[in-house]
């Protein structure tokens, strides 16, 4: 009898990632690659428009393809077949689960901004043989990616605070009786889109950044010759930046004549801007330019701020939270230096930071190894009340002063 595997679906807006693991939860494979349904939109509130035009169904073909991409390259990876997978289960946001089924849209795009469908859902996706288990939605703004992440702990801690980062920063807290959740637009900057030499994470994606006196040594996730910039990239390159003097607090990048070291040489043009030049070779350069830094600002703002009035709203101060996790997007860990340096999190979170890597892949291996608990997911989902944070005057405020960098650098 030929070998048999589950797979697991992380939906993003801007980066479809997967894995493939066998019946034990052994991981056999994992690829991330870009979601197609970018040639419609960056963010999901655009796709939501073009699909109540009448181009739904185009989206949703779109977002086939890449699951068929996805799971192709997955069953290659380990030697098997798509006849091979004998259970399959997915999370997304409220709005590409909403596309991928090809339900209206209005209600998610105009008030009250609720989805369509909430409760988890069975669906048939080509190329697969068998359904699709669809990690319920919590509401239109917090998705079943973030449910996802939850269920992967299975008794979180009182005061775990949960963030998952990607073009949709979702976000839990459990204070020992209750869950408070919400989400904040980033934008698809973690996820290395909307960055000119943005990447998801994988093989020649640059991961790490570090400032050695008048050099910076470039890491990638493979050990390979670097061709573009993933999540955590962007985030190490811009701290290890500002650490040499060559971006300031503002996030504007040095005039050459400003700086008095040899790093200057990293400094120059692209397309008319400033920018970085952190690599180049004969066959490409990668490159942080002056706009890239204002979308990961723009991006980390969001987070910050939206961290911020969620513990305010809940009542909880960042010194009593017992652990942060952080996943999604990012690709790697990052050092609690490097978060300080670019202000992902108000300073008091940043000691209780512990990153994990696939938050969204781990739930739904747990749910798969474990055979499926419908009832207990949807009861996770039910709990996890949303708290709209996004346009309230006390986000506007934190979001403008998260905006620059802190001035002190760690």
């Amino acid at each position: 009898m030929p070998p048999s595997c589950l797979l697991a679906l992380d939906l993003g807006t801007t980066t479809l990632c997967g894995r493939l693991l066998d019946e034990r939860g052994r991981v056999l494979a994992e690829h991330t690659l870009f979601n197609p349904q970018g040639a419609f939109g960056r963010d999901v509130i655009r796709r939501l428009e073009v699909a109540h035009a009448g181009q739904g169904e185009a989206l949703r073909q779109a977002l086939e393809e890449g699951i068929q991409q996805l799971v192709s390259t997955l069953v290659s990876m380990a030697g098997m077949t798509a006849e091979s997978i004998v259970r399959a289960a997915a999370a997304g946001n409220s709005a590409i689960c909403t596309l991928l089924q090809q339900l209206p849209v209005a209600s998610l795009l105009f008030p009250p901004h609720r989805p369509a469908e909430k409760s988890a859902q069975s669906l048939l996706v080509a190329p697969l043989t068998v359904p699709v288990f669809l990690f319920p939605l919590v509401s239109g703004y917090v998705g079943g990616d973030l449910v996802a992440v939850v269920y992967a702990h299975e008794q979180p801690d009182p005061g775990t605070f949960f963030v998952d980062v990607g073009t949709n920063g979702e976000m839990a807290l459990f204070n020992g009786e209750q869950w408070w959740s919400s989400s904040v637009a980033a934008g698809p900057a973690f996820e290395g889109g909307n960055i000119a030499s943005g990447m998801p994470a994988g093989p020649g994606a640059i991961c790490r950044v570090a400032l050695d006196e008048d050099r910076l040594i470039l890491t990638t996730c493979d050990g390979g010759r670097p061709i573009g910039l993933c999540g955590s990239g962007l985030i190490e390159a811009i701290a290890a930046a500002r650490r040499g003097g060559l971006v300031d607090w503002h996030g504007t990048i040095a005039d050459p004549d400003g700086v008095p070291s040899n790093l200057v040489r990293y400094l120059g043009q692209s397309e008319g801007q400033p920018c970085l030049l952190l690599y180049r070779d004969a066959r490409c350069q990668v490159v942080l330019t002056q706009e890239d830094i204002r979308n990961f600002q723009l991006a980390k703002a969001a987070v910050h701020a939206g961290a911020e009035c969620l513990l305010a709203r809940a009542g909880v101060a960042e010194s009593s939270l017992s652990k942060v996790v952080i996943t999604g997007a990012l690709g790697f860990s990052l050092r609690c230096e490097t978060l300080a340096q670019v202000g992902l999190l108000p300073p008091a979170m940043l000691d209780k930071v512990v990153f994990e890597q696939g938050g969204v892949l781990n739930g739904l291996t747990r749910y798969l190894v474990g055979g499926g608990d419908d009832g207990g997911i949807d009861a996770l989902a039910r709990c996890l009340r949303p708290y709209p944070l996004s346009g309230t005057p006390h986000f506007e405020q934190a979001f403008v002063a998260a905006m620059d960098f802190p001035r002190e650098l760690s």
